[in-house]
């Protein structure tokens, strides 16, 4: 399960992996806008993020770190609701990995100065989605860190090169092409 924390808006999304096959089970947003009180915000966060883990039973859960911003108070506020979120995963012992926005983008398009609107387009395209995606695009941010986890927990092994061309040569002589002389003219 993948959540990108939010004090207005938190995105959750959950991947079923079966070998190496992923479908997206569920992607959605918590809104949190109507409730004023920073407080109940938090209360509503441990609420359903506990009730998604009891529903989908993660085996981990990933979240998309806050990142400093030049407002100290609504990086605290994102703080707390980062970590409402995972004491909620956490009281269920679900293990938790945490990764940087820069990362997710990465993973996921390759461009870590992706847009919200290039990461949802690429999910589609990389998870075969069919269906419209939805217009808060925090749900598709939250799916986008729970392949960010899978790929870095669940990369498959790549076979080691060869150390040089040396060792290269030496492992595949079938590769080398007959020398040829050049013939000299008289």
């Amino acid at each position: 399960m993948g959540i990108d924390p939010g004090t207005n808006v938190m995105g959750y999304g959950v991947l079923g992996i079966n070998g190496k096959q992923l479908d997206v089970l569920v992607m959605g947003v918590i809104e949190l806008s109507r409730f004023e009180s920073h407080y109940k915000r938090l209360h509503r966060i441990f609420e359903r993020v506990s009730g998604l883990a009891a529903q989908y039973l993660p085996d981990e859960v990933a979240l998309e770190a806050p990142f400093f911003g030049k407002n100290v108070q609504s990086m605290l506020k994102l703080g707390r609701a980062q970590g409402v979120a995972m004491a909620a995963v956490l009281s269920r012992d679900i293990p938790v990995a945490e990764y940087a926005p820069r990362t997710v983008k990465m993973a996921v398009t390759g461009n870590g100065q992706a847009s919200k609107e290039q990461v949802a387009n690429m999910l589609q395209h990389l998870l075969k989605i069919k269906e419209e995606m939805p217009k808060l695009l925090d749900a598709t941010d939250a799916l986008a860190v729970a392949l960010t986890h899978y790929y870095e927990t669940g990369k498959p092994e790549i076979a080691k090169g060869p150390k040089s061309w040396t060792d290269f040569l030496k492992k595949n002589p079938d590769r080398i092409a007959p020398r040829r002389t050049p013939k000299l003219k008289t």
